[in-house]
């Protein structure tokens, strides 16, 4: 068979191919400029086998087969899908569609609230600070417990802790301050509990001079260094349980 011969039998194919493709699906038009890695009619269609196969020609590669569009979409869609990307054939039109969707899909959920709660902390310092070397409670002192703590439990669903802890000055040794710290819990426990607070959820304890909130120099002498230190000399009541 001659050249001439052997290029008339390959059109020949080529347009039988076409025809049989045309009857079999429905074609894919693209566009001409560049270069088209299928082999192409003359209305721009590709042609495809008699199993609906795309022809392609000698200058195939999936990049060519990726760049040549076919409408909005690449031609590789139509005739070899697994060499682009899943999202490379979803027209614009229904990605910009489906985005707020996907994006309620994977919005997070928020977790339900939890229970409301009614932990507070009071401090018995300032005004309300014990007398040097003392443990009785101040009128100032039970006001600030009228006020800052009893009123707030009354806005409890249920008391579940209430930590009482004491502490003093750094005047004195450690073991004396120790016992001086945890006489004046007891004596915030024994107002509160005098006012309707269960024992059973009250915990006091004391801390001596070992958690000091200021400084004084002694340079200041015994008076003033003794006024000086008074915020040390304190109490502080912590509360937790839910709210109502």
């Amino acid at each position: 068979m001659t050249a001439a011969n052997f290029r008339l039998a390959t059109a020949t194919l080529l347009m039988l191919a076409g025809i049989s493709a045309m009857a079999q699906s429905k074609d894919i038009i693209v566009d001409p400029k560049g270069d088209v890695p299928y082999a192409i009619d003359q209305r721009n269609a590709v042609v495809k086998s008699g199993a609906d196969l795309c022809w392609r020609t000698g200058s195939w590669t999936p990049g060519a087969a990726t760049e040549t569009k076919a409408g909005e979409l690449p031609v590789a869609c139509e005739c070899d899908k697994d060499v682009v990307g899943a999202d490379k054939c979803v027209p614009a039109s229904a990605r910009a569609a489906a985005a707020p969707a996907a994006a309620a899909a994977t919005a997070p959920i928020a977790a339900p609230a939890g229970p409301r709660k009614c932990d507070f902390s009071v401090t018995l310092s300032a005004d309300d600070a014990f007398a040097f070397n003392k443990a009785a409670l101040t009128k100032s002192a039970k006001g600030t417990l009228d006020s800052a703590v009893l009123a707030k439990l009354s806005t409890c669903a249920a008391v579940n802790t209430v930590i009482i802890n004491g502490h003093t000055d750094r005047l004195g040794s450690q073991s004396y301050n120790q016992k001086l710290s945890e006489k004046r819990a007891d004596a915030v426990q024994s107002y509160l509990a005098g006012k309707g607070l269960k024992a059973e959820n009250v915990e006091t304890m004391g801390s001596g001079k070992t958690q000091p909130i200021k400084s004084c120099d002694d340079k200041l002498g015994r008076k003033k260094l003794i006024e000086c230190l008074a915020p040390n000399r304190r109490v502080t009541v912590d509360v937790k349980g839910p709210a109502k």
